[in-house]
């Protein structure tokens, strides 16, 4: 077997070198993820030169590697934020203890869990956005499509080196399983729902990265609590990354919004017909997109009422979002937290706070999916239109948790299910809304040039100008 050169080829910093054990099971793994990708990941691209951010140690906003590089070539890396001297456990029963630094036995099975739950949703997006470089309506655009997938695969190889490292044949069991689930495999899904749902054009795809990858910064923030300290550390660089994943939804859902807005001063006319003539998605069909992945990402929090959220949170496991800000106990024993629940009427009930702690990491999460949302009302409201985008109701269009068996309207009004289904086109992308949208999806590869339905972005990639060849589609 040839032998790989890790400090070379994977830039890392957990002595992969050195560790000969950890070396046998990566190289038995990585031509399984060299297939994988060539299969599933960026379809067409292979010999296009991308400009890349690579990670070459944990400072990536400062001293990351930039250049183009081919897709199949990029350096993945495998990085721990720096350990924090006597750090503690931060909260459960064992809260003030020292951190662990390998497995208890007794938290064996559920921590191998949460890793592969967390590491089966980063192949899946790559998966769910292969097809996507062939309509990107710009060079810029495509650039950052593909600085996603090559930092998601990164993510991947980060879970699989927890997977290797501390749990042995059944880590590596599951990190080899991490590659055989398919993003809306009829036989071998991924293991959450949201990761099956296809992603057919752009404005899937930004919305996609504002809202569910934001649902990954809070899932990794929580887990970067854990009284596990690799997993700790590996989340909290994870995190360093998942920044610039939001950032491409917040700004690419802005750009759409932005050239819609220009359309309709344009033309003189807010009618979406008209809007839709002109080249370009019309703010009601951006709401429906918006209600859709919105909605779809709060189920991947789980349900509200969680006994499984509650004995990860008392074992250390994973705990809240940025938990040592919080100001109580951190044990939650006798504490209790406002649950919203169906039951005639939506009301509020107070529940046990360990029993709720999904509930207050989405409560978390719908405070941020709000910031970007008035950013967007800023951009309209800038142009002169009578629209304001909205986040609906938490109980909208859930297939998980305390509003799964029933009907609630945007608003939060409850109906039966032949009034949900008589306006669900009116609140969900619609079969014509899909094929519109995807009518729009022609590339555009010129450097600086961006298609009919998105305005220009406000600046270049790391100091580059806008007009810059971010992709070069075809070897020099």
């Amino acid at each position: 077997m040839t032998t790989i050169d890790y400090n070379h080829r994977i830039p890392n910093n957990v002595d992969l070198a050195d560790d000969r054990k950890l070396t046998r099971a990566l190289e038995s793994w990585m031509p399984s993820f060299e297939n994988w990708w060539r299969d599933m990941g960026p379809q067409g691209f292979e010999a296009a030169d991308v400009y890349l951010r690579t990670a070459v140690n944990t400072n990536i906003h400062r001293e990351s590697a930039w250049g183009h590089t081919k897709l199949t070539d990029y350096r993945w890396g495998i990085f721990l934020t720096d350990p924090e001297p006597d750090r503690k456990i931060s909260h459960g029963e064992f809260k003030g203890m020292d951190v662990w630094q390998d497995v208890p036995g007794e938290f064996r099975n559920p921590l191998r869990r949460l890793i592969v739950v967390q590491g089966d949703t980063e192949p899946a997006s790559v998966e769910q956005q292969r097809h996507l470089g062939a309509t990107a309506p710009s060079i810029y655009d495509m650039r950052g499509l593909f600085q996603v997938n090559v930092e998601e695969g990164r993510h991947l190889w980060a879970m699989v080196y927890l997977l290797d490292r501390f749990f042995g044949r059944d880590g590596r069991e599951e990190a080899q399983a991490l590659l055989e689930r398919h993003s809306g495999d009829a036989d071998k899904p991924r293991i959450l729902g949201a990761f099956n749902e296809p992603t057919p054009d752009w404005l899937s795809f930004f919305m996609f990265t504002y809202f569910t990858d934001r649902d990954g910064k809070f899932q990794l923030a929580s887990l970067a609590e854990s009284a596990f300290d690799p997993l700790s550390r590996t989340c909290n660089f994870m995190l360093r990354e998942e920044a610039h994943h939001m950032f491409i939804g917040t700004t690419g859902v802005e750009r759409v919004v932005q050239r819609a807005c220009e359309v309709m001063r344009e033309i003189g006319s807010d009618h979406p017909d008209d809007v839709r003539a002109s080249g370009a998605i019309d703010l009601p069909t951006i709401q429906r997109y918006l209600n859709f992945h919105y909605s779809v990402s709060l189920d991947l929090f789980g349900a509200e009422l969680s006994s499984n959220a509650a004995t990860y949170f008392s074992a250390g496991l994973k705990g809240r979002f940025r938990e040592i800000t919080i100001d109580d106990d951190h044990v939650l024993t006798d504490a209790v937290y406002p649950v919203l629940s169906p039951n005639g009427l939506i009301i509020e009930k107070d529940e046990p706070a360990l029993q709720a702690l999904n509930t207050a990491l989405q409560d978390e999460y719908i405070d941020d999916c709000a910031k970007g949302v008035k950013k967007w009302n800023r951009a309209i409201h800038a142009a002169g239109i009578d629209f304001e985008l909205v986040l609906p109701h938490r109980g909208f269009h859930r297939e998980v948790g305390q509003f799964a068996d029933v009907h609630v309207t945007p608003d939060g009004g409850l109906v039966d299910r032949e009034a949900w289904e008589a306006r669900r086109d009116d609140w969900l992308p619609s079969p014509s809304d899909r094929s519109f949208v995807e009518s729009l999806m022609i590339p555009v590869v010129e450097p600086g040039k961006m298609a009919g339905w998105i305005a220009p972005p406000a600046s270049g990639i790391n100091g580059q100008p806008i007009e810059y060849e971010y992709v070069k589609l075809r070897a020099a």
